[in-house]
């Protein structure tokens, strides 16, 4: 069988996607991180978006993490969709929502002023209501089992670890199934075991760097007055 390769880099929620279900599939792989500010010649020419995960199989890429997610869940055991074909689709669906979630987080931490971070903020905070309404109480999304869509939203709601040192800006505020969700997933080792052991620092760092209103927000409470020592591992 083919070793695989995880192209990664230390700050992306697309990559740990991808690690968390290797995880929880047991199967092991070697793993590169790359600085995606200035990216190699060879992982341009194996990632035709140019963009992180990537991963190698054999002498063959594959790029686009909900594709690696897929690729996975029919090579490797351990399936982490559910097994009937609907609940299956279902399942894709809302692993494509928390790609939009991720993509407003994005405008959210580049958000240039406060007009434009609550429009983003406001947005957030409907979709997870959204995600709140079709929760049980039991610990995952799909109940008592692990999957794919869980794995999806773990870097969501670490985006909020950080952010939460920031402000309180409402988003995940009276919805108290996400909040229990956001524990359960929180806990699992996969997702522990993601990210480096102090990506908070890292993504904060990141944070902080850009040239938005959140950054402005947390240079106002000094949260910039650390070492540095991770910022310029930070661009991405």
């Amino acid at each position: 069988m083919n070793r695989l390769t995880l192209i990664s880099h230390h700050l992306c929620p697309y990559v740990q996607r991808a690690v968390i279900a290797l995880a929880e599939k047991s199967v092991p792989y070697d793993r590169i991180d790359i600085d995606l500010a200035n990216k190699p010649d060879w992982f341009l020419a194996i990632s035709p978006l140019s963009k992180t995960p990537v991963l190698r199989v054999g002498g063959h890429a594959i790029f686009e993490s909900a594709v690696i997610l897929e690729y996975l869940e029919e090579t490797e055991p351990h399936p982490l969709h559910p097994a009937d074909p609907l609940a299956r689709a279902q399942h894709r669906s809302w692993i494509e929502f928390g790609s939009s979630v991720l993509n407003d987080i994005a405008g959210l931490y580049n958000a240039p002023d406060a007009m434009s971070f609550e429009a983003k903020a406001v947005s957030i905070s409907a979709k997870f209501a959204q995600i709140d309404a079709r929760l049980t109480d039991r610990p995952y999304f799909a109940g008592a089992r692990f999957s794919l869509v869980d794995a999806v939203f773990a870097p969501v709601f670490r985006y909020f670890d950080v952010f939460d040192r920031i402000g309180d800006f409402g988003m995940v505020a009276n919805k108290p199934r996400l909040s229990a969700w956001r524990t359960a997933v929180a806990a699992r080792p996969s997702v522990q075991n993601a990210a480096p052991a102090d990506y908070p620092q890292r993504l904060l760092d990141f944070l902080l760097a850009r040239p938005s209103y959140l950054a402005s927000l947390g240079k106002t409470q000094g949260l910039d007055q650390g070492d540095g020592s991770s910022s310029q591992r930070s661009r991405t």
